[in-house]
């Protein structure tokens, strides 16, 4: 926490938070899948059945999306992300203490159990942190702020397979993922401490900093109801978004979840190699989203809301498919996890875009609107982990990826529809002393 007298201003350290939480989540998410090689062989279960433990928490995390929206908006963040910590922290201990317990079909049918409860947990991580930045910051770094906070959620990624191999290798993948669960302990009670909901409600704001968000700070947060939140949901706008959003997150999923077991099963790496190399293309994708993030509001500020939200995507979407492409026909595995990096990036480099497009739209129900926009993208992830599990399973690498680079062109075509400009409730907003 800050020493000397607001040494930066209180919104960066509200995003300190979000990020961490954006990290440890994925961190918590994705270690059961990068511990697949020593829980298949341990506890007999095959790499179909773990991709279905994995695809038990999309599916609640999934279905979860708007839920945790509309709680976020009518609870706000400083609860919700309490709640986020310490449900996640109950299902991340159950995973590696089940084994000790159950065995055969109950303690698969609790793996499962487990994975949707995280799942419920972490829904609201995204969607109220978009409802956190609308007000926060000012529309100008909507994109960088969201963008730079998915770079959170790769690095999350990225350092998993080594920390994963790492632990394990001390104590054992059942301590590893009790370990995982320290750090986010730490945080949720920090952030109970530290964290407010709007930049009115922290003691530490200053009058400069309010000055400076200006009409954001001031908007009139109206309550959710059901035909509000239907208005919402069926936005052509937010439509268009959430269904590119879906074909883009084919490829987050690939790119997120199965490096390592790709360089290990079909480039036939060592664990510790996969682990170190698996580590680069969730690198690349955090560089893409903070570069991506910036390049956006660069292009908003030149170009308008419509056309400029659009130009990352229509770029960066195809560039990851060919390098989608290049990645099955490269010889050296070196060259296709730079492929696969580049990729990633590719993918990344346009979360920022998304939401603050999907922001722009539903202003003070951001919570709302992008718990629409990431349902569509875990809709994404109940595509991709049955499918990619499926043909990995059977050998067909290659098949998994490229389908990957079709979803990609898919992405970027919708985006040519999108007019972020249109507001999905045209009510202007009204200033709190009105």
């Amino acid at each position: 926490m800050p020493i000397l007298r607001h040494p930066v201003r209180i919104r960066w350290w509200i995003f300190t938070y979000m990020f961490l939480f954006a990290m440890l989540s994925y961190v918590q998410r994705t270690s059961i899948t990068d511990a697949a090689v020593y829980i298949e062989p341990q506890l007999n279960l095959s790499q179909f059945e773990v991709s279905l433990i994995a695809l038990a928490f999309v599916v609640t995390y999934g279905l979860m999306q708007v839920p945790a929206g509309v709680f976020g908006q009518r609870y706000g963040a400083r609860v919700t992300y309490f709640l986020v910590g310490l449900v996640g922290l109950v299902a991340t201990i159950a995973t590696p203490v089940a084994p000790m317990v159950l065995g055969g079909t109950a303690l698969f049918v609790m793996l499962l159990v487990s994975q949707m409860v995280l799942g419920v947990s972490q829904a609201p991580v995204f969607p109220v942190f978009a409802g956190v930045c609308e007000p926060w910051f000012p529309p100008s770094q909507w994109s960088f702020a969201n963008g730079l906070q998915s770079s959170g959620m790769t690095l999350g990624t990225a350092v998993t397979p080594i920390v994963m191999v790492f632990l394990t290798d001390h104590f054992g993948w059942q301590g590893a993922l009790l370990w995982v669960a320290v750090p986010a302990a730490a945080l949720t009670l920090l952030w109970v401490w530290y964290g407010r909901n709007t930049p009115r409600e922290h003691p530490s704001v200053t009058p400069e900093e309010l000055a400076e968000l200006g009409e954001v700070a001031e908007e009139r947060r109206e309550p959710m109801t059901l035909a509000r939140l239907g208005r919402i949901a069926r936005d052509k706008n937010v439509l268009l978004l959430t269904t590119s959003y879906t074909s883009m997150n084919y490829l987050f999923y690939l790119l997120g979840y199965f490096p390592f077991l790709y360089l290990a099963q079909q480039r036939h790496l060592t664990v510790t190699q996969s682990g170190w190399l698996a580590m680069a293309p969730p690198i690349g994708a955090a560089i893409g989203s903070a570069v991506g993030g910036a390049l956006s509001d660069r292009a908003v500020r030149r170009y308008g809301v419509r056309r400029g939200y659009a130009i990352v995507p229509l770029i960066t979407l195809p560039v990851a498919g060919l390098a989608l492409i290049a990645a099955v026909h490269c010889d050296s595995e070196y060259a296709a996890v730079a492929a696969l990096a580049l990729a990633f990036a590719g993918v990344e480099v346009n979360e920022g875009p998304y939401w603050a497009a999907t922001m722009q739209i539903a202003r003070s129900d951001t919570m709302a609107a992008t718990g629409v926009l990431n349902t569509g993208g875990n809709v994404g992830g109940l595509i991709a982990l049955p499918t990619i599990g499926y043909l990995s399973g059977a050998g067909h690498w290659d098949g998994a990826i490229m389908l990957g680079a079709a979803f990609a062109v898919v992405a970027a075509v919708l985006w040519l529809l999108v007019d972020p400009s249109q507001r999905a409730i045209t009510e202007a907003p009204r200033r709190a002393n009105a």
